[in-house]
Order: structure tokens, then C-alpha cells, then sequence
């Protein structure tokens, strides 16, 4: 497929409204929640992936046309082209090449410019770790600072799916070894009065115990447990054996 026409015809052929009425209830849709008045097709995630797959070679123009539909799965399928499209031009024998460099730089700028387009938590979480998340371990025309700044940026938006991308894009440093990021971020949302928030901060920083060093996680408890939300608190401990963990939720 190499339209955006051709895709969302294909994908509209895919959709189940068993399905999509399953999927309008997981990502609360209902008025007043996080996804509400958002629309489903009815299309699970591995056929997405499939169309994605078979759809790499889209340019930018239509992999906005697929970012700008009304149904939250072909919004996925453009994100996730954009996703193979960048791991393309990241690849070992690409990573110093000046010509992968710039196209790495045009997919992250064309990524976020359209953050609007993932305005739900799987949007987020399959797209912006291995975009963003890849981009900070990368070569690019930003260097260090200037790529900080755009993270900062993002976790200072009053949108609720900006800030979580700029805490999931740090498991991309944490898979390198690098926790940098990730105590930067999971410490500025630490006291955040979302759930998913909640969530995601612990789901990094567990990541970080996991990938890292528990004792930094340890460390990073001692600091914020005493006041930290329980759910973040939660997820952050739940590798650990069975008994610490019943000694830090006391905290």
C-alpha cells in the first residue's frame, strides 16, 4: 500500500464492532475519561502491525493523512510506520551517517509535531521510546542540551499525553544503561494527579531497578517513598521479593 487512501480502505475492511465496542470501554471513552470521544474500528494490535508493515514505504505527506483520521487504530498504524521508518535509518551501519542522521532529525521533528495524534497511552507507548527514547542515544544535528530541552518541553505541556511521553521515552536510555533521563523525569512527575501518570512513573522506574541497578532504585525510594502516590510506588517495587516490598509500602 502506498497511500494513506489505500491503508484506512483496507483497515475500515479489518474493523469488528464487537471489537470496537471492546476497545471503547479499555480505553475509556466515556464522557469524562481520558479517551472519551475517541473511535474505534474494531482491529487488533498484531493486524495493525501487519498493515504498518506493509505500508513502510509512505511518505510524510500520507503518513499524516493516516495521523489526522478519527479512528484511533489507523492513527496507530501511522505511528508505527513512522517507528519502522526511523529504526530503518538507525541501524549500526547508519548510525554516523550524515544522510540517516538528517532523516532521523525530520521523522522526530514530524513526530512532534503531530504529539495531538497520539492522545492515548498505547499511542504514546509504542511510538515515542522508540523514536524519541532511540533519538536521545543517537547522533543528530541537537546535541545533548538541545535534546534535553525538547524532552523538558514536553513534560512541562498541560497535555496529558506529552507528559507521559517524556517519562516512556527514557526506557530507550534505560535499555542502554543509562538512567539518567529516566530519574530526571520520573522525579518531575513524581506528584502528578493522574493515575496514568502514576503508572508510568512506576513502570520506569521498576524498569530502571530491573535494567540498571536495584540499589539506585533503592536510593531513589529513600529520597520519595515516604510521599511518593501509592500506585507509582507500587509498580516501582514489584520485582522485588515479597517482604521488601511490604517494609517500603509502609513507608
Amino acid at each position: 500500500m502506498t497511500t494513506a487512501a489505500q491503508v484506512i480502505s483496507h483497515m475500515q475492511s479489518l474493523g469488528s464492532q464487537e471489537q470496537a465496542q471492546h476497545l471503547m470501554r479499555f480505553f475509556k471513552t466515556e464522557p469524562g475519561s481520558y479517551g472519551h470521544g475517541d473511535k474505534f474500528l474494531g482491529i487488533r494490535v498484531p493486524d495493525t502491525r501487519k498493515v504498518a508493515a506493509a505500508s513502510k514505504q509512505l511518505s510524510l505527506n500520507e503518513i499524516e493523512k493516516l495521523l489526522d483520521s478519527q479512528w484511533h487504530e489507523v492513527r496507530l498504524c501511522g505511528l508505527l510506520i513512522l517507528v519502522s521508518q526511523f529504526e530503518a535509518q538507525s541501524t549500526r551501519r547508519l548510525f554516523n551517517n550524515s544522510e540517516a542522521m538528517a532523516k532521523r532529525d525530520e521523522i522526530v521533528a514530524f513526530y512532534l509535531n503531530h504529539t495531538t495524534s497520539a492522545n492515548n497511552w498505547d499511542l504514546v507507548d509504542l511510538s515515542v521510546y522508540k523514536i524519541l527514547g532511540k533519538w536521545l542515544m543517537t547522533p543528530s544535528s541537537k546535541d545533548d542540551k538541545q535534546k534535553l530541552k525538547i524532552i523538558d518541553l514536553l513534560a512541562a505541556s498541560d497535555n496529558l499525553w506529552e507528559q507521559r511521553m517524556s517519562v516512556v521515552c527514557t526506557m530507550e536510555p534505560l535499555k542502554q544503561g543509562n538512567p539518567s533521563y529516566t530519574l530526571r523525569y520520573c522525579e518531575w512527575h513524581l506528584h502528578h494527579n493522574h493515575d496514568l501518570m502514576h503508572k508510568a512513573v512506576g513502570w520506569l522506574l521498576r524498569e530502571m531497578g530491573k535494567r540498571v541497578s536495584m540499589d539506585l532504585l533503592r536510593s531513589f525510594l529513600e529520597q520519595h517513598a515516604h510521599d511518593m502516590p501509592r500506585t507509582a510506588l507500587r509498580y516501582a517495587i514489584e520485582k522485588m521479593p515479597e517482604q521488601e516490598r511490604k517494609q517500603w509500602m509502609q513507608r
